[in-house]
């Protein structure tokens, strides 16, 4: 099925989208991490489109959707959320299962706490709902929260370099012929857009914000037990394993799969985990 490339307005901003499948069938969301787009589902998209409804945003900052400064848009994890849960009011989504991906797991579990009754289940990609779940690279997250000093700003900008960017994608693969360039090169030329350092310097700095709201995630999933579906990079250095295993303690039947790669697994096993996808929710959906 072809993917197509469209926008909505939402509020007063040009929110870009890759859409495939047919609505009738059950909607999945493709919530994207730092410092990516939905360009990294590029892959995964088409092998949904048989059994899924699928939409991929770009959330504002990122991607193809439009950039305000920091002085004219809000960056928190809080406000992406509202803009993403806004764009699919419009698009008439009532239920969707949310798959999260890094930055995507904070905008998603903010969308399933306001609406839980939305919620037809999630998969989480390299996303956390726990403190010991923040591998290494969080120090320089947490040294920016204790203390936003020119210092710490300077340190936490180094994330945003080529040399960073390129780490995650390369960082534990298994198979590193299949790693196009093409990933970590689009990434690193939306970061370098002018003003846009001062928004990946805001949304870290807010980061911490996700980390208060883990218990309040933590309770959800125990109270509500909707469907997770685990498929991870098990190779990742950003995301420890422990968080990739505490989903598997709030939920009873969480499917937890460990899968050959990084933080970007995608890049080299999109065909294994739209296998897994199909699998787990065709039991829970029931298709």
């Amino acid at each position: 099925m072809p993917v197509l490339y469209k926008r909505m307005k939402v509020e007063g901003l040009s929110i870009f989208f890759r859409e495939a499948g047919n609505p009738a069938n059950p909607a999945i969301v493709l919530l994207h991490g730092f410092p990516s787009s939905s360009h990294m589902f590029r892959d995964l998209i088409p092998l949904l489109a048989d059994r899924f409804h699928v939409i991929a945003p770009d959330y504002p900052g990122y991607g193809n959707s439009s950039m305000p400064g920091v002085d004219a848009f809000d960056y928190t994890f809080e406000h992406l959320s509202l803009v993403i849960e806004e764009l699919l009011y419009r698009l008439r989504i009532p239920k969707y299962v949310l798959y999260c991906h890094d930055y995507g797991g904070p905008v998603g579990f903010r969308l399933a706490v306001r609406h839980p009754e939305r919620i037809l289940g999630f998969v989480i990609q390299n996303a956390v709902v726990n403190e010991a779940g923040l591998g290494q690279p969080f120090d320089l997250f947490k040294a920016l929260w204790a203390d936003p000093s020119p210092a710490n700003k300077a340190a936490f900008a180094t994330m945003t370099t080529f040399e960073f960017t390129k780490k995650q994608y390369l960082t534990g693969v298994c198979r590193p012929y299949l790693i196009s360039p093409d990933g970590y090169s689009m990434d690193q030329f939306f970061l370098d857009r002018p003003g846009n350092a001062d928004i990946q310097l805001a949304l870290g700095y807010d980061y911490r914000t996700n980390v208060e709201q883990y218990p309040r995630w933590q309770h959800y999933l125990r109270a509500c037990q909707p469907p997770v579906l685990v498929a991870w990079g098990k190779n990742d250095f950003i995301f420890t394993l422990e968080g990739a295993y505490a989903f598997g303690t709030y939920v009873r039947d969480a499917e937890t799969h460990m899968l050959c790669g990084g933080h970007f697994v995608l890049e080299e096993a999109s065909a294994e985990a739209a296998a897994l996808i199909k699998r787990f929710f065709g039991r829970k959906l029931g298709f």
